[in-house]
């Protein structure tokens, strides 16, 4: 597994935080380079952002995470449902599946043109496939659940077209099957913040598993793959002090000096 630069990281997460709409005011300048476009939900929130620049190989899709009572409400919703991806068969969270299904439409089309996202975004991505570009798929929260389901699915179908995943303060998305038939741990980088409570979900132990390398930053440290057990024991004190707040992206993007020599 190639290491994940600082450079990358920071942009990675200030692009996740672009996803938002309270961000552009700060971060607009970074889009500055990449054409854009926009996969907007039925409400007109961008959920998905896709930005590549002519000379270079990489597309990067931004997933943005839950905004509203609506969306938090769905992620609490940790039924296991069986979903298919290119003939292979295993269950995931309830409330992530759905959000693959979840009519869009994109920037330069209209609402009476909205297709499942896992419809469109590949309809979208399909002539910057074709021109030999890679993918990176990242996101925050349930945006990057969303991101490790879909960069499975685009790896089973068009083989070697990931070039990574990036998720901040994801949940676990699936059942041992899941974790098992993931064909990307090796390009995943899933990024914990000191007591994200989020990161710990669902609560329900050993049925759901996360996929790929965990880096945990905490206590100006970056920790690799610590089990669960350790990461509760060695955060006990951060539970008094607003467990909350590790879960916004502008927490990550502080700690991106962490990345300078991994």
């Amino acid at each position: 597994m190639k290491k994940l630069k600082r450079y990358q990281y920071e942009r990675y997460a200030i692009l996740c935080q672009l996803a938002y709409p309270d961000a552009e005011a700060h971060y607009r300048k970074i889009l500055t380079p990449f054409y854009e476009r926009h996969l907007v939900d039925r409400f007109g929130r961008m959920s998905v952002r896709i930005l590549w620049v002519d000379n270079k190989k990489e597309v990067i899709v931004v997933f943005r995470g839950s905004l509203g009572v609506r969306d938090w409400l769905a992620n609490l919703v940790f039924l296991p449902t069986k979903i298919c991806q290119i003939n292979q068969r295993f269950y995931v969270h309830w409330g992530f599946s759905r959000l693959l299904e979840q009519p869009m439409y994109s920037s330069t089309k209209t609402i009476d043109e909205a297709l499942p996202l896992q419809t469109l975004l590949e309809k979208v991505l399909a002539p910057l496939r074709q021109q030999g570009k890679r993918f990176t798929f990242i996101g925050h929260s349930s945006g990057g659940a969303v991101a490790v389901l879909m960069a499975n699915y685009f790896e089973r179908k068009h083989a070697n077209s990931v070039k990574r995943v990036v998720t901040f303060g994801q949940p676990a998305v699936g059942s041992r099957s899941w974790y098992k038939n993931y064909l990307l741990h090796h390009k995943t980088y899933r990024i914990c913040c000191d007591l994200d409570i989020v990161t710990f979900m669902p609560p329900v132990p050993f049925y759901f598993w996360h996929v790929g390398k965990m880096l945990w930053l905490h206590d100006d440290q970056i920790y690799e793959n610590t089990p669960t057990h350790e990461r509760l024991f060695k955060s006990l004190r951060s539970w008094l002090l607003r467990p909350i707040t590790y879960h916004y992206m502008r927490k990550y993007i502080r700690n991106k000096s962490l990345f300078d020599e991994h």
